[in-house]
């Protein structure tokens, strides 16, 4: 009875004078200590990486663009493509008018979530709502069509037509 009544002590949440061994001590510190550096190490680095991913699929949502001395906001989503003329960048609307931009093509595209935005050569930047078809081309280019017009062809070089055939298909 006496041993029944010391379980019925612990589990019901009361006292007892029983002292610990010095191995029960030693595990309840241990199992602390996990705890403690499971919840100071765990979280923490994902996240940060939960916050980066977030930065990073939201992208840009307009550009401050100047035309005829007044400054006004191009929203992303209003944009067909970037393009470079001579050594400046330049935004092509679905409207097809251009504004100049003061990123290069480089800053531009680390701007932009990729899923949304592909680039396609030195040249140009596209926006995948833009795209009305892609060709075949020779010696396995592809040819892109957008539905804003261009100045010259655009061919996506063989070396990267499958990651844009991808980035078609898997968004």
């Amino acid at each position: 009875m006496g041993t029944q009544s010391k379980i019925n002590n612990k589990t019901t949440g009361n006292y007892t004078t029983e002292p610990l061994r010095a191995g029960e001590i030693v595990t309840m510190f241990n199992k602390t200590d996990e705890l403690k550096s499971f919840f100071q190490h765990s979280s923490l680095p994902v996240l940060d990486d939960l916050l980066k991913k977030l930065v990073m699929t939201s992208g840009k949502k307009s550009f401050l663009v100047l035309k005829n001395n007044k400054y006004f906001n191009v929203l992303t989503e209003n944009i067909a493509f970037f393009y470079v003329n001579y050594a400046s960048s330049v935004i092509m609307s679905f409207d097809k008018q251009e504004f100049m931009v003061n990123h290069s093509m480089e800053q531009i595209q680390n701007l932009l979530t990729e899923k949304q935005f592909y680039r396609l050569n030195r040249q140009y930047l596209i926006n995948f709502d833009a795209v009305k078809e892609v060709e075949h081309y020779f010696a396995r280019k592809l040819l892109v069509n957008l539905t804003v017009p261009t100045k010259i062809k655009l061919l996506v070089p063989k070396e990267k037509a499958t990651s844009f055939l991808h980035w078609l298909d898997n968004r």
